[in-house]
């Protein structure tokens, strides 16, 4: 009977320890499913850091690359051209010979001694000279619209010419008040996105334009240099720069949350769990902002989403 109440000890001694170990067990299931809810709280969200670089405070525009003066050519006198001398592209000078062409006189005389002969032609050729078309000025010829022996009228634009090209861009005019004369852009044309132009404000409507109803102001952009891919017709956005910080802290402009005057951005607490905390903010461009204080470079944020707003700054 002694040797069976030794066993019986033993085995309540076992159960305790089994039960100590199992309530143990439960605890750490219970902390670690804790931690993983917040871990999986967060799992998947997007993310942003804080980095240093420049921010510009812009004005968009839709915008069209035409020629500041455009020029139609036209033949002097109704007749035939003989002979063009440039193509689309070429940059000519003020009184460069651009063609040559015959009066109507010329072109009936020349082809009644063509049908007497080479040397009939010769003599009319020299004692009738050609007309020239020339260049009215310094610039470029952006259309050619006539061929050799192609009959023209006076009234038919032989070639255009233009002296240079720029943007003409679409201002609202509640955004009129914050453009200068001077004023430094950034032009992007929609075929060359990669390639961004620098410009500066040449010229302001003093009248408007209804568009859509909207009133809409014109204003000429001039680029720093014309691109040999620039041409006329092309879509542009001009992008006319109000402000410009240098080497500040920036964000995403999602990433901040603003209520009630007061800026949050939102980290990764103890246990995963999504803090906010309150920042000061400076300058915004479309998409980004300014971090003044409140959180240091490198630092990671959690661009937050409605349950998360709910459950932070909004409760």
């Amino acid at each position: 009977m002694k040797k069976l109440n030794i066993s019986r000890k033993a085995g309540t001694s076992f159960y305790y320890r089994l039960s100590i170990a199992t309530l143990l067990i439960i605890l750490m299931l219970l902390v670690s499913s804790c931690g993983l809810r917040y871990e999986n709280k967060t799992k998947g969200l997007e993310k942003a850091k804080v980095t240093l670089g420049n921010l510009s405070a812009v004005i968009s525009a839709t915008g069209v690359v035409e020629p500041y003066n455009r020029i139609e050519i036209k033949a002097p006198v109704a007749g035939r051209i003989e002979e063009v001398l440039v193509d689309e592209g070429d940059r000519v000078k003020k009184g460069d010979i651009l063609a040559w062409m015959s009066s109507s006189d010329r072109a009936a005389l020349l082809d009644a001694a063509r049908a007497k002969g080479a040397n009939e032609l010769r003599y009319w050729e020299s004692v009738y000279k050609p007309a020239p078309i020339v260049a009215p000025i310094d610039g470029f010829i952006i259309d050619r619209n006539v061929l050799s022996g192609q009959s023209v009228a006076v009234t038919d634009a032989v070639l255009v010419e233009a002296d240079k090209l720029i943007v003409k861009a679409q201002i609202d005019e509640t955004d009129l008040g914050s453009i200068r004369l001077g004023q430094r852009v950034n032009i992007v044309l929609d075929a060359y996105p990669e390639n961004p132009v620098s410009g500066k404000v040449d010229k302001i409507a003093y009248e408007s334009q209804l568009i859509s109803n909207v009133n809409i102001y014109y204003v000429d952009v001039i680029p720093d240099r014309v691109p040999d891919f620039f041409r006329s017709g092309m879509s542009a956005t001009a992008n006319f720069m109000l402000n410009e910080r240098q080497n500040v802290l920036i964000l995403p402009s999602k990433a901040v949350k603003k209520q009630n005057g007061t800026s949050y951005v939102f980290i990764r607490g103890k246990g995963g769990k999504i803090e906010a905390l309150q920042i000061k903010t400076g300058m915004e461009s479309s998409d980004s902002i300014e971090i003044i204080s409140g959180i240091s470079k490198e630092a990671e944020v959690i661009i937050p989403t409605s349950q998360i707003l709910k459950e932070t700054i909004q409760r």
